[in-house]
């Protein structure tokens, strides 16, 4: 059983940056893809950021390319998402979620909801001026 939390969410001005993070407990991350996902009131789940078990693979929604950034540390057993540039539209609840891909599936970045199998419970991210 993997235990995930998630911090570093807060109010923010556009343009500014965050850097949230993903720290597990209950068994390591290293055979596990980690993904952050997003929802904001009244939308669905949005998937915007994947990186794979072996950390060599990442994955990133159109929406977010070039301002999101999906890092780990296997030693600290903790995943990030640093937020550059924020918008107002990246206002919502950010969740991560892991997934055990290992031994042929290690460089696979899942990208839908179903593809996890532990959740965080989110962190709120407020873009506002």
């Amino acid at each position: 059983q993997v235990r995930l939390v998630e911090s570093g969410g807060g109010l923010v001005q556009p343009g500014g940056s965050l850097r949230l993070s993903c720290a597990a407990s209950g068994s390591t991350l290293d055979d596990y893809a980690v993904g952050w996902f997003r929802q904001a009131p009244g939308k669905e789940r949005e998937g915007v950021a994947c990186i794979s078990s072996d950390g060599v693979t990442t994955y990133y929604a159109d929406s977010v390319k070039g301002r999101f950034t999906i890092s780990r540390d296997n030693a600290k057993n903790t995943v990030y998402l640093q937020i550059n540039t924020l918008e107002p539209e990246d206002t919502a609840v950010y969740y991560c979620a892991a997934g055990l891909y290992y031994s042929g599936t290690h460089t696979y970045t899942p990208k839908f909801a179903y593809e996890f199998d532990f959740w965080g419970q989110g962190t709120q991210v407020t873009v506002s001026s």
